[in-house]
């Protein structure tokens, strides 16, 4: 009889998520990675936690609505057992008006909000001089207000969340076989390995880059502009990013791409010209090829599980992706919802 009930390859944010569930509902568990939690793309400095549009509802949207909403009590959770802070604080997140076309839509949204986000978070369009923190430069002179984003910061998430896990029992170790039921979290490497595996494209890596500068600015709502993501910490620093690069030679060398950003950051928030640059960030993503996660067992070895293809949703998804696995591998009941199967990007 194996001593483990399920062994979890891939200590990113997947892979973490999916043990912690596990652990919470009494399975014994190991997770195994040769370079230790965190150490690939949920190593990082963003850690913007966004929603879609209120618009064009389906199963992707709610699955992540609920993930969103859960996020609050599953990192205070972490934080209590860990003796850790994950960064986790729901500061939400403002978005510049353009043009008054994109005035009237984002009107529409707002009313969209009110049913779709079941009361729980608001979409709100409001004049820029309402607005406080953080603030980007707007056209129109409105800004596009959520309550629902969040931010977290990744690497301090990772290590909460290993922390946890070995306080309810759980395991991380860099060797070990297999035992129990399997769970591949293995990255950008492991989706390639898996479409060698299958003879046909499952998903890929796309590089990101991303910078984190001295600004404090700790109650402040991230910043989404021109494809910008601009995070404030409440460690006194400032995330901006991230570049989505599909062909690339070293993952974690950073390049010209950084100078970007930050150009782009100053333009977009001329509150961060002159900020020091205190750290340049690369690292790449699993990119799965319907665009959403892949959750579900591997369709050609029997005990064995996929949580892959988080992209740039992997800690948003976090705290819905681990129970669902967790009650595919404990109670063999299938709630991975449509288009995050793994059949769906087959």
């Amino acid at each position: 009889m194996a001593s483990k009930d399920v062994t979890v390859r891939g200590a990113g944010i997947f892979g973490l998520s999916v043990a912690f569930a596990c652990l919470r509902r009494g399975a014994t568990v190991r997770v195994v990675d040769p370079n230790g939690p965190g150490a690939g793309a949920s190593g990082g400095i963003l850690g913007a936690l966004a929603p879609h549009t209120p618009e064009n509802w389906n199963a992707k949207k709610a699955f992540q609505l609920d993930a969103l909403l859960a996020a609050e009590d599953y990192w205070r959770e972490i934080s209590e057992l860990s003796g850790a802070d994950p960064g986790y604080c729901r500061t939400g997140r403002v978005q510049p008006v353009l043009d008054p076309r994109g005035l009237e839509l984002a009107r529409a949204r707002a009313q969209s909000a009110e049913t779709l986000w079941q009361g729980e978070a608001v979409w709100r369009v409001i004049p820029c001089e309402e607005a406080k923190g953080l603030l980007p430069a707007s056209p129109t002179g409105w800004l596009i207000h959520d309550s629902l984003s969040a931010r977290i910061h990744p690497r301090a998430a990772c290590a909460a969340l290993a922390k946890a896990i070995e306080t309810l029992g759980g395991e991380i170790v860099k060797e070990a076989e297999t035992e129990g039921q399997e769970v591949l979290a293995t990255g950008w490497q492991g989706l390639l390995a898996l479409s060698a595996e299958l003879e046909r494209l499952i998903g890929y890596g796309v590089k990101g880059q991303a910078v984190l500068v001295k600004y404090s600015a700790p109650q402040a709502s991230q910043v989404f502009a021109d494809a910008l993501h601009i995070v404030p910490h409440g460690d006194g620093t400032t995330a901006i990013g991230s570049t989505s690069e599909r062909a690339f030679g070293d993952p974690h060398a950073t390049d010209e791409g950084c100078d970007a950003l930050i150009a782009k950051a100053r333009e977009v928030c001329p509150e961060l010209v002159g900020a020091e640059v205190l750290e340049k960030w690369a690292a790449v993503r699993p990119r799965a090829r319907s665009r959403a996660p892949m959750l579900g067992p591997h369709p050609k070895r029997r005990d064995c599980y996929i949580a892959n293809g988080g992209f740039k949703i992997g800690f948003g998804m976090a705290p819905k992706v681990g129970e669902v696995m967790a009650t595919l591998l404990l109670e063999q009941q299938d709630t991975v919802p449509f288009g995050f199967r793994v059949e769906d990007s087959l």
